[in-house]
C-alpha cells in the first residue's frame, strides 16, 4: 500500500470512531436518563452489539456511500481524505458544543464538497443523491410519527397496569437497545467501509466494489470502541433536555428507532441515526402530551441538521485546496 493509502485508512478508522463516540449518546441516553441501567453497563451492551450489526444485517449502505454519492472517476486520494478531514473537524466541533449533528451528513457533506471542488458539479452522481437524501430527510419524519403512535399504542395497552409496569419497561430496554444498536452499526459503520473501499479501488487494489473483510472487522471494531467510550455530553442533551424520559418513554422511542433504522439498513438508505433517535424522543414526548417538549432545544438540533452538509461541504472543498497546494 502506498502511504497516502495507509494514511486514509487511518484517518477514516478515526472516523469512524469518532462517529461511534458522538453516536452512542443516541443509542444509551434514554436508558441511562430512565435509569433503566447504569452508563457503564448501557454502553457495554451497546458497544458489543454494534460490533455485531455489519455481520448480521449485510452491507448495501456501504455500497450506496461508495458507489452513488460521486463518479469514481472524479475520486482521488486527496478527495478522500479531505471528506474525512472535513467530517472529522465538524463531529469534533458539534460534540464539543452538546449538538447532537449527523456523521452521516457530515460525511456526505465532505465527500460532494472534496469532489466538486476536484472536478465539478458533475462529479455528483445526482440520481444516487436523490435516493440518499430521501432517506436521510424522510427518515426523522417518519421516526417522529413511529415514537408518537408507539407511545400511544403502549400507553392504550397499558391503561389499566399498576406503577409495577415501569420495571418490565426499564428491562425491557435491553432488548429494544441492543435492537437499537444492531442497526446503527449496521447504518454507520458502513458508510466507512465504503470510503474505504472506494480509497482501495482509487489505488488500484480492487476492481469491483466488494467489501474485504479486514474493513468489515476494522470498522465495527472502532466503531464499537468509540461507543464504549461514550459521548458524555451528547448524552445529556438527548436524555434531559427535550424533557423527563421516564422508562416508557425509553422503551417507545427505542422500539421506534430501530424499526427506522433497521429497514433502512436491509434497504441500503445511509439514515442518521441522530436524526431518527431525537425524532423519536420528540414524537415519543408529544404523543404524550405536545407541551411536554422542549421544542426551541429541538429548533437548536434541526438547525444545525440542515446547515451539516453545506458546511461540511465548504470545509472539506477548502481542505483539498490545501492539500492539492501542498503536494
Amino acid at each position: 500500500m502506498e502511504p497516502i493509502l495507509i494514511a486514509i485508512i487511518i484517518v477514516a478508522l478515526i472516523f469512524n470512531f469518532l462517529n461511534g463516540i458522538h453516536d452512542s449518546s443516541n443509542i444509551v441516553a434514554t436508558m441511562i436518563s430512565s435509569r433503566a441501567f447504569s452508563p457503564r453497563a448501557a454502553l457495554g451492551v451497546t458497544a458489543v452489539a454494534e460490533f455485531a450489526g455489519p455481520f448480521l444485517f449485510g452491507v448495501a449502505v456501504a455500497q450506496t456511500i461508495g458507489r452513488d454519492i460521486v463518479n469514481t472517476d472524479a475520486v482521488s486520494m486527496p478527495v478522500i481524505m479531505a471528506a474525512l478531514i472535513g467530517g472529522i473537524l465538524w463531529n469534533l466541533l458539534t460534540w464539543y458544543l452538546g449538538i447532537p449533528s449527523s456523521s452521516s451528513h457530515a460525511l456526505i457533506g465532505g465527500i460532494i464538497g472534496a469532489a466538486v471542488m476536484a472536478a465539478g458539479w458533475g462529479a455528483v452522481q445526482w440520481q444516487g443523491m436523490q435516493k440518499i437524501l430521501i432517506a436521510l430527510f424522510t427518515s426523522p419524519i417518519i421516526g417522529f410519527i413511529f415514537g408518537f403512535f408507539f407511545l400511544r399504542l403502549i400507553l392504550l395497552l397499558a391503561w389499566n397496569a399498576t406503577p409495577r409496569i415501569n420495571i418490565f419497561f426499564k428491562s425491557a430496554q435491553l432488548v429494544t437497545a441492543t435492537a437499537l444498536a444492531l442497526s446503527h452499526g449496521a447504518n454507520d459503520a458502513q458508510k466507512t467501509m465504503g470510503i474505504i473501499t472506494l480509497a482501495l479501488i482509487t489505488a488500484g487494489l480492487q476492481n469491483n466494489f466488494t467489501i474485504p473483510a479486514w474493513v468489515i472487522i476494522s470498522c465495527a471494531a472502532t466503531m464499537s470502541l468509540g461507543t464504549a467510550t461514550g459521548g458524555w455530553r451528547l448524552i445529556r442533551t438527548l436524555g434531559a433536555k427535550f424533557y423527563k424520559v421516564k422508562p416508557v418513554d425509553g422503551f417507545a422511542s427505542q422500539l421506534a428507532s430501530a424499526a427506522v433504522i433497521l429497514g433502512a439498513s436491509v434497504l441500503g438508505g445511509p439514515v442518521s441515526t441522530t436524526q431518527v433517535v431525537s425524532s423519536a424522543i420528540m414524537g415519543v414526548g408529544a404523543g404524550e402530551r405536545a407541551n411536554k417538549v422542549r421544542w426551541g432545544v429541538a429548533r437548536d438540533i434541526t438547525l444545525a441538521w440542515f446547515l451539516t452538509i453545506p458546511s461540511t461541504a465548504l470545509v472539506s472543498a477548502g481542505i483539498y485546496w490545501l492539500l492539492i497546494g501542498l503536494m
